[in-house]
């Protein structure tokens, strides 16, 4: 059983992940500033419906290496740290083309399934969900509590709770507020800088994290 003391110290890394405006809630809020809540939150479902494998692929691969060397665990934690730094430069650097690509959202309505599957694609592509599982969450177990698999896998699962919660009060609102938000896209510009900034700190305080002992 995974102990208290990581279960919890995992809630606040995912928190802080799932509530900065990083690639997700950018797509969130575009589909919702574009299609409306209905639109937003099948995006929302979607997306969260595409973490499902990367969680099940991270869990028992890196699962397995984490419990035999720590050189690979750490080698694996500073690529996936170096990676979120790279997305949030990148978010930075792209901040305009974002911002003018939600103003100019299409209105063309989408059916269920196809909204669906949309939000699917970008779940199981999204470079930052799977940086964060390969890099984070073998922190978070302890291998002398038992499989540790299946506490990865625990962990997964608390995230994508996090994440519907979180994606889903963004795309309500963003669905709600469209008319204010496309009116101007400097919002949206500083939305986006300011997940890159957020991603580029949570890099870097990765980087430097002692490895597992």
């Amino acid at each position: 059983m995974l102990p208290l003391p990581n279960l919890l110290a995992f809630l606040a890394a995912a928190v802080v992940l799932v509530i900065m405006p990083g690639p997700t809630v950018l797509f969130v809020v575009g589909r919702s500033l574009a299609l409306g809540r209905r639109g937003g939150l099948l995006s929302v479902l979607g997306n969260a419906i595409g973490i499902l494998p990367i969680i099940v692929a991270v869990s028992f691969g890196v699962g397995a290496i984490v419990t035999e060397s720590v050189v690979v665990f750490t080698i694996i934690k500073v690529a996936g740290a170096a990676y979120l730094v790279f997305l949030g430069i990148q978010a930075i650097r792209h901040r305009t083309q974002t911002a003018l690509a939600v103003q100019s959202g299409s209105t063309v309505p989408k059916t269920t399934w196809r909204l669906l599957g949309e939000g699917f694609v970008v779940g199981i592509s999204n470079p930052k969900t799977i940086a964060f599982f390969v890099a984070v969450l073998p922190q978070f177990v302890a291998p002398e509590a038992g499989w540790v698999p299946g506490q990865m896998l625990l962990l997964g699962g608390i995230f994508v709770v996090l994440a519907l919660v979180s994606d889903g009060a963004w795309a309500f609102a963003a669905g709600s507020a469209r008319d204010w938000f496309a009116r101007s896209p400097k919002r949206v510009e500083r939305l986006g800088a300011t997940g890159g900034v957020m991603m580029i700190g949570l890099g870097g305080v990765l980087a430097l994290t002692g490895a597992k002992d």
